[in-house]
Formats: structure tokens, C-alpha cells, sequence
């Protein structure tokens, strides 16, 4: 892992953690609550994981947090402004593609607002998110094409798409140029549901 890679991965360790301990948990529990090993909650706790971001979403969820609080510091703030080149990159490829969560909001209802980059041949498969999440993405530069639960859409520069995120969907960049999309991802109630659940 590179510097900031592993800054963003020690970040994250201690939050988990911080939460984890917040609600009493045991790592059994946290584990059983995601749906993760217990080995994979110590070593994001520990920060020696680069977990994948259906990972991230499954502990953000259990922990009722939501994603974008796990990247940044837990202090509430009403106003929240992240620069250019200061979002958490929480995935990349060796085509040069990047996954940048730039800015979030805070449970129960969270939106996180994501710069994507698919090298070419790139491609990023998701898993279905919790039920009721929605996705909305535009084309910027280049041509995505967006499987959603097997049906292809063929997006171009300026294209938009709106889509369930609860069913299984991936994004690939079919062209010989670098493609870019910005995405928004609406998850209701995160957490709801879980915390019972682990603590029972």
C-alpha cells in the first residue's frame, strides 16, 4: 500500500473500531452483523487491509454509519468541503482507474457522492447494496457501459442513468480512452435493522 493508501486504511481501522466499542460490540458480533470474517473486522481494525468497497459498505451498514463517515473524522459539521485531490480513494486498478468518494452525508438516510475513472478495459463490479438504494451517475468524458442486473446500457459523454443499486451491477470502460463518471448513491436506513441483530 502507498502513503495515502495506508493513512485512509489506518483512518478507517480506528473508526470502525471507535464505533464498534461506542455500541459494546464484540468483533463476533461486528463480524456477524456485516456479514465479514472475523479476520477481515481485525485487519480493517488494525488497517491492514485494502478491503474492497462492498466490504467498506457492509460494515458501514452494520455499524449504521454509513460509508462516508468511516473516511472522515467523526466531528459533525454543517458545512463539509473537500478539495480537489482530497477525496478517499477507495479503489483502483492497474489501467489507472480510480474510485473517490468525495463527500457524503451522515445516517440514517445516506448520499455519497463518488468521481469515477475506468482505464481502458476496466471494469468494476458491485454487489446489490441494501434494499431501497438508488444510484444516479452522468457520463463526463469517454463511453461507460453500465450492466444493471444483466441489462447493458451504453452511455455516452453527457448521458445520465438512474438505476437500482439493491441488485447486482458493474461499470466498464469498452473504448481504447480513459472514461469518467461522476455517481451519487442514495442508501435509506442505513443500519436499521443490524443492531438488534448484533446485539442480540
Amino acid at each position: 500500500m502507498d502513503e495515502s493508501t495506508t493513512t485512509l486504511s489506518l483512518a478507517i481501522g480506528a473508526r470502525v473500531r471507535q464505533e464498534r466499542q461506542n455500541r459494546g460490540w464484540t468483533l463476533d458480533q461486528l463480524a456477524e452483523a456485516a456479514g465479514v470474517s472475523r479476520r477481515m473486522i481485525i485487519n480493517v481494525e488494525q488497517g491492514a487491509a485494502n478491503p474492497s468497497v462492498g466490504t467498506l459498505l457492509r460494515i458501514s451498514d452494520a455499524l449504521g454509519v454509513g460509508l462516508p463517515a468511516l473516511v472522515e473524522s467523526p466531528r459533525p459539521k454543517p458545512v463539509k468541503v473537500t478539495r480537489s485531490g482530497e477525496g478517499a480513494t477507495l479503489w483502483t486498478s492497474e489501467q489507472g482507474g480510480r474510485g473517490v468518494l468525495v463527500a457524503g452525508t451522515e445516517s440514517p438516510d445516506v448520499v455519497e457522492l463518488w468521481d469515477w475513472t475506468l482505464g481502458p478495459g476496466d471494469q468494476h463490479g458491485s454487489e446489490a447494496h441494501a434494499a431501497g438504494t438508488k444510484e444516479l451517475l452522468q457520463v463526463l468524458h469517454g463511453t461507460l457501459t453500465v450492466d444493471v442486473d444483466g441489462h447493458m446500457n451504453t452511455l455516452e459523454a453527457g448521458d445520465s442513468m438512474t438505476f437500482p443499486g439493491d441488485v447486482a451491477h458493474s461499470y466498464a470502460n469498452p473504448g481504447t480512452d480513459p472514461v469518467r463518471f461522476s455517481l451519487a448513491v442514495f442508501e435509506p436506513g442505513v443500519g436499521s435493522g443490524h443492531l438488534q441483530e448484533a446485539g442480540s
